[in-house]
């Protein structure tokens, strides 16, 4: 697991893109978890409803979100996955494609989803 500073740039993603939802504490009550129409998982009690073993394959599939099949309803969640191949298209000084882009996403989400882990009570 990943711990002290190895965890900065997971903590600030997670400050900017899940906070408002889940909470500073992770435990699902962000500051627009009230307006939300399916409320926020306790992404602290992860493993423990897991047999107490983190799922972490699962916790980063979920931040991606690019692999939901379409005919199982609408994802709760933002697609993060998308929203970081933009910013990485964007921010780009040559020109990117999704091959080119996709180290970058992975590692976004690698990082928050250490950090997801931290918050393991």
């Amino acid at each position: 697991m990943a711990q002290g500073d190895d965890l900065a740039a997971g903590r600030a993603e997670y400050r900017i893109s899940c906070e408002g939802c889940h909470g500073a504490s992770g435990k699902g009550d962000g500051e627009v978890a009230p307006l939300l129409t399916v409320k926020p998982a306790d992404l602290t009690q992860l493993a423990k409803k897991n047999d107490g073993k983190y799922p972490f394959l699962k916790v980063f599939q979920t931040i991606d979100g690019r692999a939901v099949v379409k005919g199982h309803g609408v994802a709760p969640m933002p697609i993060w996955g998308n929203r970081y191949k933009d910013e990485a298209v964007e921010g780009a000084i040559e020109p990117y494609n999704s091959y080119s882009a996709e180290p970058i996403i992975r590692a976004r989400i690698l990082e928050l989803t250490y950090y997801i882990q931290s918050l393991q009570e």
